[in-house]
């Protein structure tokens, strides 16, 4: 069976929604989400969104926070282009029907927060489930357009590309896609494919991302011809609920935005010995304090605590957080939340430029999934739903500048030489052996040995997905692990080429910063090269580096 779009778009998130509302109204887009609309990470985002809208603020100090968390690996241009956007995006979300948290003292009507990183009070929200707000908002509004169809309960296996139909060149022309429900591969075609398909904490063992997260828009882009730049810096949030009963659930960067302290068990403070700005410290440089204090002193967590504030005010401004961490029997007013550090967020991903194109025509990635250079090697709080609103647009803008030309026939699926798998339990093993060596020995600090082992272990379980891959039908577990291997390997070898420490990524072995700020850059059938910051805005779309 096959389905035919001028777009396709492989995500649900604000990224993804955002593109097809852009382009709906003169595009027919497909939209296909591997679970149900929501259950992506945009869902699950509580801070906010990042943009200049009090009149004390400025794009030129957003411009600088940014630049100064991404420890000059930010492409200027890119940032300045994404950040003086924020206003308008803003306002686009407000036109859509999303509810911001309003307060009538401020000029703008609305509540702004302040979090880690960011000079000024910027980040607007709805409460401490902003991401909710927006998704909810948007699902309905792409669920009532005529020109988006939606396909949940769908993963994308792989994309359809001039190689895969053993033709020169280098174009994508849709995908593969397993419908769970049936079981059967389905073919989309389309005039463009967009990656929106988010990040890939799940290769870590302990993540505040959802399930959904295993990399695998950046493994497509990856199979299929595209560049991958700077996967050595994962975010690792540096408050994450610490619970028996708890899965993922993050602590906003706003609770210490609002005046919450870090504190060891003993009750006393610990931030202001790492750096002058103790709690509102980017993230990297907490989540490595609260790291370290907890292997020094043998700590399972450590403790974030806003108990001093009014109740009132911790109730209004946390209202999930209360609610949740009152259900585990922890009273937030009273109480400090127990935390520890988990895998965040994605700096790295497929190589884009400034219309969001990658290096393969008609092929466009978004959100987590893609390396903007907006990021650098450490995220701004609060900047990622910003660049989604930005590049979600950008890229629709692109694609409605270009006409039509038609599309060559693409095969179905074949299955003829698989059979149904007879031990799926080796998928279940592998996926547990490859998230706890990741943690171990890719986490929070790294060093050349522990990179070296990740990388043997991680070459052992590809021969056996590979094998088990070519030989079975697939499944959702086998695309998920064979994505999340190749997310891995990327990380490991884009950490192992990195001969130094510089935000997100610390390496005992190379612990100064080097001088000059260059992106690692990796490119598919080619070895590594390295691509001197800032990019500058450019197409990427070349056919001499693969």
């Amino acid at each position: 069976m096959s389905h035919s779009f001028d777009v396709l778009i492989v995500g649900s998130g604000l990224a993804g929604l955002t593109t097809a509302l852009h382009l709906a109204d003169r595009r027919r887009v497909g939209v296909i989400t591997k679970r149900r609309l929501l259950d992506g990470a945009s869902d699950w985002a509580q801070g906010g969104i990042a943009a200049v809208l009090a009149a004390d603020d400025s794009v030129e100090a957003h411009v600088q926070d940014t630049l100064i968390a991404g420890a000059g690996l930010c492409d200027a241009v890119i940032t300045r282009q994404v950040v003086s956007q924020g206003r308008e995006a803003i306002q686009w979300l407000i036109g859509q029907g999303v509810p911001f948290t309003r307060d009538n003292d401020n000029a703008t009507g609305y509540h702004l927060t302040r979090e880690g990183g960011h000079s000024q009070r910027r980040v607007i929200h709805a409460a401490d489930a902003t991401g909710h707000a927006v998704q909810t908002t948007l699902v309905e509004r792409v669920k009532s357009h005529p020109n988006i169809t939606l396909f949940e309960e769908h993963i994308a296996i792989d994309l359809i590309t001039d190689a895969k139909l053993n033709r020169p060149g280098k174009c994508c022309y849709g995908l593969y896609a397993l419908d769970k429900s049936s079981g059967r591969v389905l073919t989309f075609s389309a005039q463009h494919t967009v990656l929106a398909s988010g990040g890939a904490g799940k290769v870590y063992l302990y993540t505040t991302n959802p399930d959904v997260a295993t990399g695998d828009g950046l493994a497509m882009g990856w199979r299929a011809g595209c560049r991958v730049a700077n996967m050595e810096f994962i975010q690792f949030h540096p408050t994450c609920l610490y619970h028996p009963h708890a899965k993922s659930f993050l602590v906003t960067e706003a609770v210490r935005g609002e005046g919450g302290l870090l504190k060891l068990p003993d009750g006393s403070r610990f931030m202001p010995e790492h750096d002058a700005r103790a709690e509102l410290a980017p993230r990297d440089v907490v989540a490595r304090a609260i790291d370290y204090e907890m292997k020094k002193r043998g700590l399972d967590c450590v403790y974030l605590d806003i108990s001093h504030k009014p109740a009132a005010f911790v109730r209004e401004h946390f209202p999930n957080i209360y609610e949740r961490c009152l259900g585990l029997g922890i009273d937030i007013t009273r109480d400090p939340i127990p935390v520890v550090p988990a895998a965040h967020y994605s700096c790295g991903g497929v190589l884009t430029d400034a219309h969001a194109r990658t290096d393969v025509a008609g092929l466009y990635a978004v959100g987590e999934v893609a390396c903007t250079g907006l990021h650098g090697a450490n995220r701004l709080a609060s900047n990622s739903l910003l660049e989604c609103l930005v590049f979600g647009r950008a890229a629709a803008h692109d694609i409605l500048a270009q006409s039509a030309s038609p599309l060559p026939p693409l095969p179905a699926w074949d299955e003829s030489r698989v059979t149904d798998a007879d031990e799926e339990i080796v998928i279940a093993h592998n996926w547990d052996e490859l998230r706890r060596f990741m943690w171990d020995y890719v986490g929070i600090v790294r060093t050349n040995k522990r990179l070296e082992r990740a990388l043997h272990r991680i070459e052992l379980l590809k021969e056996e997905i590979n094998e088990y891959y070519r030989n079975f039908r697939v499944s959702n577990d086998l695309l998920e692990l064979r994505n999340l291997l190749l997310t891995a390997e990327l990380i490991v070898r884009c950490a192992m080429a990195r001969h130094e420490s510089r935000g997100l990524h610390f390496s005992r072995d190379y612990p100064d910063m080097l001088p000059s700020a260059e992106n690692t850059v990796l490119t598919p059938n080619a070895s590594i090269e390295k691509a001197i910051a800032p990019r500058r805005t450019r197409s990427t779309r070349s056919d001499s580096n693969t």
